[in-house]
């Protein structure tokens, strides 16, 4: 049977595009200027070729409308900051002198001036940096960058939407500014920027646009009623301005819920909803509220989050749905592809017929733009397309790399004794700090160190044939033996060998585990300049070999002191990794959990005796309605439970979280059941230390003292003031002092200095009176790092 096409033609759009370019052009290009090699005016005409380069694939996979304004040097929210004005005090002097380097500094820091705190945006990988806001605040508008890349877009002969942060998930997603009450609400601030907002809507109607998309993402999280009244407010007062576009509300991510319908009832001209499987009830919220009589709808049928190929006969019956519940239903991705990669065609390691199964941005915008023509003028003019479409799907379904009958036969046979550890807490506490004999306050890291050009150099050079595999352990063996010394040399407590040969936490691992595949070109933005390759989970997961055990064991012989066994938990290999659609997530955590617990078992054979399972994604994985989380964290706790849970007593496990709202998943931080955890806490000033005391966690604790994601080194007496905070919620016998997070990305200058300057303070701490009640003696010798036992 023929659908009948639509009675108004249906377009194609997305929300925004990846920013790098193919080779990662603007990577270069920042840290290029950053480092004095790449001038201002070089940067810029970088960035506005990039955007021209999009524009041009978007219309002629036939998008009919492109996104501008979702370029950013570094990430959407801090532009949105610069839009309205939003600059911290102590930033104003440098965006003053030069916005640019300002701008950079806001997000970066300085020597003299932190940055600001960055954390996810919502339920992905990618980081945002949060708005400093307080009672105080002046906003101010500054369109000239949407105004100027829209003129652009219209220049080149483009139908352009400028896309926008929203004001209300804008100052939803700000905090209290440093010395503003902890419990003042940015959402107070509304009737001050509404007033912004229509400046920009009034510039951009000036500069030639049609239609204007505010991104409300935070409305798809569980509102409250003033949350709620705040978006009628904004959106009624919006809708009713006279010199302004067509205003596009956009949400993504999940069910709108409650918002629909006071966005369906104000007088914006449409809305953009998911509806993909995160937001799969919006269809029948949607009719509920009698749908979209005389507005815009814009469909999310793609997913845009995720590389697996569309179902397009589904998403046909979706939009055929859509046709009577609004006036105008065009098609699009669930979200900005952003979060994917950019080609698939450019992958030619993987398995062509795999690589069939695969969407990478450029393959999406195909599919919107087939999906619209469909749509528009009746599935026989997209026979083929679906035809082809159904084949590659039957060809994945079949597969035998997604089912593995002895990885689901051992999942099968998982008891809840294989996922908690023999000996409480108390008792293996105690059997640790006789074994390990460390100091009051043990100083580590949290694993790797600073990847150095000759180290990249030496990699792409066995890639390239150039070396063979002695030649680049060699190297590896060298950066392994200068960081082991270094480490000894500063007076580190617990080592590690600084993961010289991993490109990836979890790439690397990936690499190793059956039912993954890796890609060459596949980068997606975290932050800023730094990309990663997540890889594909395909099929089911298993574990041919040890994967860590000879590079830990080869730096644990270079010393007696404790060198930790590093390893990305289950949770954080799927978060960070584009995973299979067809079974429940959580059956593919036991999988990889596992295989992780294979690794877990042999380095401690081995005669590691501190493990580190790192889960930094525990809480980017967190579902976005509070109705949700119990079910996640169930199976996310149990899956660490299940890697770190078959070691022996006096073997501690540590975990390593960052970058994330702690205060939500305290309590599944404590069902995690590690013996250690390290948090990142530098920007946010140790608030997840109280956030821990509040909740009476009782096992020990690492809150950064040093911001890894800027360049400035903290001096010993920094780093001593946030020891002191920390020790007014974590007592002495129960803190260790580390960095946030890894090392990898910084360089040996300043990683050298900001590690003596740790180690310099937590000698001072330790010299320094104790509150009555504390155990210092708990820990052992503590003029002494050595273990109670020998080590290989």
């Amino acid at each position: 049977m023929t659908a009948k096409p639509a009675a108004a033609a249906a377009r194609a759009t997305v929300y925004g595009y990846p920013r790098q370019g193919r080779n990662r052009e603007l990577k270069k290009a920042v840290e290029g200027y950053w480092k004095g090699r790449v001038t201002a005016d070089a940067l810029q005409a970088t960035a506005a070729q990039l955007r021209r380069s999009n524009w041009q694939q978007l219309a002629a996979a036939g998008i009919h409308e492109v996104p501008t304004g979702d370029f950013s040097y570094y990430d959407q929210v801090l532009d949105t900051s610069v839009m309205v004005g939003a600059v911290p005090a102590r930033h104003r002097a440098a965006v003053a002198a030069d916005a640019l380097d300002g701008y950079f500094a806001m997000a970066r820091g300085t020597q003299d001036v932190a940055p600001l705190e960055m954390t996810k945006w919502f339920d992905t990988n990618y980081h945002y940096l949060v708005p400093e806001l307080g009672p105080d605040t002046v906003f101010t508008a500054d369109p000239a960058k949407q105004v100027a890349e829209l003129r652009e877009a219209l220049a080149l002969g483009h139908t352009a939407r400028p896309v926008l942060v929203g004001p209300i998930t804008y100052l939803l997603l700000a905090k209290p500014a440093p010395g503003v009450a902890a419990d003042f609400q940015p959402l107070t601030l509304l009737d001050r920027l509404l007033p912004v907002y229509t400046e920009v809507l009034a510039a951009l109607r000036a500069a030639g646009a049609h239609w204007v998309q505010l991104d409300e993402p935070a409305l798809v999280q569980d509102r409250t009623p003033a949350d709620l009244n705040a978006a009628a407010r904004a959106y009624r007062d919006l809708g009713a301005l006279t010199d302004r576009p067509k205003l596009l509300v956009a949400s993504y991510f999940g069910r709108l819920g409650q918002a629909l319908q006071v966005l369906a009832a104000s007088p914006v001209e449409g809305l953009a909803l998911d509806f993909t499987e995160a937001g799969v009830a919006n269809l029948d919220d949607l009719a509920a509220v009698g749908g979209l009589p005389g507005k815009r709808l814009v469909a999310g049928v793609v997913n845009g989050r995720n590389i697996w190929i569309n179902d397009h006969q589904k998403s046909l019956t979706t939009l055929g749905t859509l046709l009577g519940l609004a006036d105008q239903v065009d098609v699009a991705a669930s979200c900005s592809l952003l979060h994917v990669p950019l080609d698939v065609t450019a992958e030619r390691d993987i398995d062509p017929q795999i690589r069939r199964w695969l969407a990478f941005a450029r393959q999406k915008t195909a599919e919107i733009a087939t999906l619209a023509r469909g749509l528009a003028q009746g599935t026989d003019a997209i026979a083929a397309e679906l035809a082809a479409n159904r084949a590659d799907l039957a060809s994945r379904a079949s597969s035998a790399i997604t089912h593995d009958p002895a990885v689901r036969a051992r999942t099968a046979a998982i008891t809840d004794a294989d996922g908690r550890r023999a000996q409480p807490y108390p008792e293996r506490t105690a059997a640790q700090r006789a074994h390990l004999g460390l100091p009051l306050l043990p100083t580590t890291t949290i694993g790797s160190f600073p990847q150095t050009d000759e180290l990249r150099v030496a990699r792409a050079a066995l890639r390239a044939g150039r070396i063979d595999t002695a030649g680049y352990e060699a190297r590896i063996k060298g950066e392994i033996a200068e960081v082991i010394s270094f480490q000894e040399k500063t007076g580190i407590d617990v080592l590690v060998h600084g993961e010289p040969e991993r490109n990836d936490m979890v790439q690397y691992f990936a690499e190793q585990l059956t039912g993954y595949l890796a890609t060459q070109h596949g980068w997606v933005q975290s932050y800023g300049t730094r990309y990663v390759r997540p890889p594909v989970l395909a099929g089911d997961v298993s574990r041919p070999e040890p994967m860590t055990v000879r590079w830990t064991s080869y730096a644990q012989s270079l010393t007696s002191k404790p060198v930790k066994g590093m390893l990305t938990g289950p949770v954080t290999m799927l978060a960070w990794s584009f995973v299979r659609d067809d079974q429940p997530l959580g059956d593919t955590a036991r999988q990889v959990a596992l295989a992780l617990r294979d690794e877990v078992n042999d380095l401690e054979a081995a005669g590691t005796s501190v493990i580190q399972v790192d889960e930094p994604a525990l809480r980017e994985t967190l579902p976005l309605r509070a109705a949700d989380h119990a079910a996640y964290l169930a199976w996310a706790t149990e899956s660490f439970r299940l890697t770190t849970s078959g070691v022996r007593p006096d073997t501690q496990i540590h975990t390593h979280m960052c970058y994330a709202e702690f205060g939500d998943i305290v309590q599944a931080i404590d069902d995690l059941d590690a013996d250690v955890i390290s948090l990142e806490a530098t920007r946010s000033h140790m608030q997840v230390a109280r956030e821990l005391a509040a909740h009476g966690y009782s096992q020990e604790a690492g809150p950064g003292v040093w911001d890894i994601h800027s360049p400035r080194v903290p001096s010993a007496e920094e780093a001593a003031d946030l020891l002191r905070t920390g020790l007014k919620a974590i007592p002495a016998e129960r803190l260790w002092v580390n960095p946030d997070c890894g090392l990898k990305t910084r360089g040996w200058t300043e990683t050298r200095a900001s590690l003596e300057n740790l180690v310099t303070a937590a000698r001072e701490i330790r010299k320094e009176p104790r509150p009555t009640g504390t155990d210092e003696a708990a820990r052992g010798p503590a003029s002494s790092g050595a273990p109670a036992r020998d080590r290989p």
